[in-house]
């Protein structure tokens, strides 16, 4: 399976910064321990011109040019470098590639991305850009160009934080459908209306979010019909997460992806996944949820080529 990251481009953040960035180093370096699994990539850096196609001129500006004032930049949770600007540009690459490569092979991944707290004109939340958001728009344009017709998208948003950049950057957009199943007292404290939204309580464990995400696919199933899914499979729901609130488990989080991929290979819907969030007290924990992720998500690709290989 196709995995692209991005995290060469490294976040200048001060002592101390609860953003545990160095998760994606330790990501990346887990499957080059373990070859075979991942055909792993260096994302490319998605172009101004991409970026548009969500992000509002002026804020793409003050990104590229390091002109967020101090407020933007608390509300973003990040100090402004170059290397900020260009992390950012790469993990939007990130997605747009994994959703390139999810169309051909049925499956791809970011090794990062998920900014879903990114609006089209700020960012928040640690989210700056909104992959997969400026992902879905590039390959409706590009699908668009091919195929003459629409490609309709669904989000599948299981980050425990809700993705209100995503919800309103597509709020009048029939052509996209965002489902976010999240944390109902956890950050953002004012949340915007995806086409559906799942509040969990606090404490809430594997049975019941299991049941909870299982009535909420049969209803997405029942209003839209894609082409093309995009997956943030945070790992901050599991119970050691230091931002989550949740009581998810190991096993309850593997189950969680399972369930997802497979009613996903079930429909032959492509499927391009992002890691989101993971605020592990120890980072390995965050890590470990992730790995379960992608090696699921690995699996899957390959059903998707031995179901191409009998086909043809």
């Amino acid at each position: 399976m196709l995995a692209f990251h991005s995290d060469a481009h490294s976040l200048a953040l001060p002592p101390g910064h609860r953003f545990p960035q160095s998760k994606y180093r330790l990501l990346r370096e887990h499957f080059e321990r373990e070859p075979g699994r991942l055909r792993m990539q260096a994302a490319p850096a998605a172009t101004e011109g991409e970026l548009a196609l969500v992000h509002t001129p002026d804020y793409v500006d003050a990104v590229l040019l390091g002109r967020l004032d101090a407020a933007q930049q608390r509300e973003i949770g990040f100090p402004w470098s170059p290397t900020m600007a260009a992390r950012s540009m790469h993990s939007v690459g990130a997605s747009i590639a994994a959703a390139r490569a999810a169309l051909a092979e049925g499956v791809a991944a970011n090794m990062a991305g998920g900014t879903h707290h990114a609006y089209a004109d700020k960012g928040s939340g640690y989210c700056v850009f909104n992959d997969v958001a400026v992902a879905a728009r590039l390959m409706q344009a590009e699908w668009s160009r091919e195929h003459r017709s629409l490609l309709r998208v669904l989000v599948i948003d299981l980050d425990v934080h809700q993705g209100n950049g995503t919800a309103a950057i597509f709020r009048d957009d029939d052509s996209v459908f965002t489902f976010s199943m999240h944390g109902a007292r956890n950050f953002p404290f004012r949340k915007e209306p995806s086409d559906l939204d799942v509040d969990l309580p606090d404490g809430c464990g594997d049975a019941d979010y299991l049941a909870a995400l299982d009535k909420a696919l049969d209803e997405v199933w029942r209003r839209v019909q894609p082409g093309l899914v995009f997956y943030l499979a945070g790992a901050d729901p599991h119970e050691a997460d230091r931002l989550g609130r949740l009581k998810l488990s190991y096993a309850g989080l593997a189950e969680r992806d399972r369930r997802v991929l497979a009613a996903l290979h079930e429909r032959r819907l492509p499927v391009a996944l992002s890691m989101a969030g993971g605020y592990g007290h120890d980072l390995a924990t965050t890590v470990a949820v992730q790995v379960n992720t992608l090696n699921l998500a690995a699996e899957s690709w390959l059903a998707w080529q031995r179901m191409k290989e009998s086909s043809a």
